[in-house]
């Protein structure tokens, strides 16, 4: 006797999600409940005041109620796991938060001399402390940074980079010599980088204060961070790379240049994104091996010459509204700086490892092409003179 059919049971569908429903849910239950709470208890039940008091409560009664209920619906590790998520994600927002209201703050205080249109052409020559914001400008520390900059870029990028070669190509005793100093110089601080070569440059070998100085005195806040994040990127090159290209006959050098530094290209990028970073905001290395100038200096090598980092030092501790104001969107004036190199750095140097560029993949398509000519002429030459040959054999 056959069993009776049965009706299949409907297969569930699954969810690979990462954040699930459930989760949402349980996370906006908490953050009401928890401003609830602590609004009850600031309001009523205790004698507590302030933002900061409240905004701390806030969060740890939410971080509370949270783990409360997920622990509903999950045990042990599961739980352990989402509390652990909701804090770094709370933190990351905090961190994005905080970077919004200090770029919001910036330009909202430097409204005023950002919408001036000598702001930008002008240097401050002709303008005194009392000045309008119609007269004078920031063109004498803008041209002072990009020239000091660039001077620092210029000087660090070789020397990072080939010290970083050293450091993770030609391992031995020397090489961790000079990584133990390199980890060493990235907690220097900036007025020791910038009191080094006063005494250096200005002082021993007599030279005037100027950008070239400060250029100097930067390259010594930038080079062990170009160093360090070069090594490591270096390093996290594949070994089967080298050994292909070592299996093929190429020098070590060679393979260096071909393989290693192309491969990691978009991490030596971004480690002199980070040099950058670091150098193009100190002050103090300014002000000790630049001076200070008021008027636009477009020569490095001779007289005072100021940066967009020393003018806002300068201009925020002035008591007039007109230099904050100067100072404030000087300040924006640089962070918009800052993002366009980042910008064209990505651009022009950020591709993934590996990744051909746009004229590499047209040099590679063409050699391809030439390779497919020559081979099909190989071809009908050898066809036309096996051709020839049998007709050879059948006439004799």
């Amino acid at each position: 006797m056959t069993p009776p059919l049965t009706l299949a049971t409907p297969e569930v569908r699954r969810r690979t999600a990462a954040v699930r429903r459930t989760d949402v849910f349980a996370a906006l239950g908490a953050a009401v409940a928890a401003l609830a709470l602590t609004t009850v208890l600031f309001a009523h039940l205790a004698p507590f005041d302030g933002v900061l008091g409240f905004v701390v409560v806030s969060y740890l009664t939410f971080l509370g109620l949270y783990t409360l209920l997920v622990s509903l619906d999950e045990r042990g590790p599961a739980v352990r796991d989402r509390l652990a998520a909701a804090v770094v994600h709370s933190l990351a927002l905090v961190m994005l938060l905080a970077l919004v209201v200090v770029v919001a703050f910036t330009l909202w205080r430097g409204r005023e001399a950002l919408a001036q249109a000598n702001f930008f052409y002008e240097d401050m020559g002709r303008a005194g402390p009392l000045q309008p914001l119609d007269v004078g400008g920031i063109r004498h520390a803008a041209i002072g940074t990009l020239q000091q900059i660039g001077i620092a870029l210029a000087i660090t990028v070789p020397l990072g980079l080939a010290c970083a070669v050293f450091l993770s190509e030609l391992p031995g005793p020397f090489s961790r010599f000079v990584r133990t100093i390199a980890e060493a110089m990235t907690a220097l601080p900036s007025v020791v980088a910038g009191l080094f070569i006063y005494a250096t440059v200005i002082l021993g070998l007599g030279l005037d204060k100027s950008g070239f100085a400060a250029a100097l005195a930067l390259s010594v806040m930038m080079l062990p961070i170009i160093i360090r994040a070069a090594d490591v990127v270096i390093r996290l090159v594949p070994g089967t790379l080298r050994e292909a290209a070592l299996a093929t006959g190429a020098s070590q050098w060679r393979t260096i240049w071909h393989v290693v530094l192309p491969t990691a290209r978009s991490g030596l990028t971004t480690a002199i994104i980070l040099g950058t970073a670091r150098g193009i905001g100190e002050t103090s290395p300014v002000l000790l091996t630049a001076g200070f100038a008021a008027y636009t200096n477009a020569n490095p090598t001779s007289g005072p010459q100021v940066s967009l980092p020393l003018f806002v030092f300068d201009a925020v501790r002035r008591p007039d509204e007109a230099m904050i104001s100067r100072g404030f969107g000087a300040a924006a004036v640089l962070m918009l700086l800052v993002l366009t190199l980042f910008v064209l750095a990505r651009l022009f140097g950020g591709r993934a490892a590996g990744q051909l560029g746009k004229g590499q993949a047209r040099r590679r398509a063409r050699a391809s092409r030439r390779d497919a000519v020559r081979l099909a002429r190989r071809a009908r030459q050898r066809l036309a003179d096996r051709d020839e040959a049998t007709s050879d054999r059948g006439e004799s």
